[in-house]
């Protein structure tokens, strides 16, 4: 049976507490150039071997089974993305898969200069870009390495391709960058770009910093208010948690993702394919379904979508997270935003 025929006669995906999940992530590698003090240590972490990866091909097989079971979004996210070679050559590949009609992509920003023209041309439609500091001095100190003006050389270069909406992912730590809340409010206010403020998480490398240094969206949108009156906006197009505010005049909108202060489980439409193969149904637990030893057994595009909805019986109805309790390690915190 064709991918098409597939498609028009399949029920849609659904997990236990019938919400529809049509949106995949797909981490294309553990790594990252980045070594930020909220996400990992600063010597990194136990990188999975070459042989443990998914190849492109894998990775297009479990797309083209996810579409027929009603998967529409995908989400290219890392470690960083861009450090994987030809990451253009997935996009394309992807895009080009029957019932697929978004495809995005989350970085750091570092290498999305020189990369976001080939991406745009591939088929991505949009790009999600971290960024916690507008001060070239704290940069260093959040992710351990040098890098703003490359950052902010990759927003321009995405905005210039046409990669919209570029939303940006504000990882808020007080005493560390709340001061430049309403700096970033205003780069959404003068700029075409989408700026989100993320409450800090605890991970199982940064429990005493996340209680430290938790900011509620409560809070953030209190003092993003005192610039002037926030009016409640759809947001840009995605398929995230954030809810959307603008101040008068804005070009832009700011949006805050709470999943400490006010989750958004009852909305939860994603799955996350971990760049090893295994399919995560919850961000902050360790629900996983092993979908590559199938796969290299020769599983087909009929036998992976039937796994993919006997994972749906295991997808929790939310998760558990709690301020100064660990939840599982992710490997990259940009997961959160969509």
């Amino acid at each position: 049976m064709q991918l098409v025929d597939l498609i028009a006669n399949a029920a849609p995906l659904s997990d236990g507490f019938n919400r529809a999940i049509t949106y995949l992530r797909v981490s294309v590698t553990d790594k990252c150039n980045l070594r930020c003090v909220y996400c990992m240590p600063e010597e990194g972490l136990a990188w999975l071997r070459r042989e443990e990866i998914l190849s492109y091909e894998e990775i297009v097989d479990i797309v083209r089974a996810a579409a027929s079971v009603g998967v529409r979004a995908i989400r290219l996210t890392g470690g960083e993305p861009l450090l994987r070679r030809n990451v253009s050559h997935l996009v394309e590949a992807i895009a080009a898969v029957p019932g697929i009609d978004d495809v995005a992509l989350s970085t750091n920003g570092l290498l999305l200069a020189q990369a976001a023209q080939s991406l745009a041309a591939a088929g991505l439609r949009r790009v999600n870009v971290s960024l916690d500091t507008l001060r070239a001095d704290r940069f260093e100190t959040i992710a351990r390495r040098p890098g703003l003006d490359d950052v902010l050389a990759g927003i321009d270069a995405a905005l210039s391709a046409g990669l919209k909406p570029v939303k940006i992912n504000c990882v808020v730590m007080r005493g560390s960058n709340d001061d430049e809340i309403a700096d970033f409010a205003a780069l959404a206010r003068d700029r075409d770009v989408f700026v989100r403020f993320i409450e800090v998480m605890p991970v199982h490398e940064n429990l005493e910093l996340s209680a430290q240094t938790y900011v509620s969206s409560d809070e953030i949108l209190e003092r993003i208010a005192a610039l002037g009156e926030l009016a409640p906006v759809a947001g840009p197009p995605g398929n995230g948690p954030a809810r959307y505010f603008a101040l008068p005049g804005s070009r832009g909108a700011v949006g805050v993702i709470s999943p400490l202060s006010h989750d958004y489980c009852e909305r939860c439409n994603r799955v996350r394919l971990g760049a090893d193969g295994r399919l995560r149904l919850c961000l902050f637990g360790d629900h996983a379904l092993d979908l590559r030893t199938p796969l290299r057994a020769g599983a087909g595009t009929a036998e992976l979508a039937e796994l993919l909805r006997s994972a749906m019986l295991i997808k929790p109805e939310r998760h558990h997270l709690r301020l100064g309790e660990a939840a599982s390690r992710m490997r990259a915190f940009s997961e959160i935003g969509g």
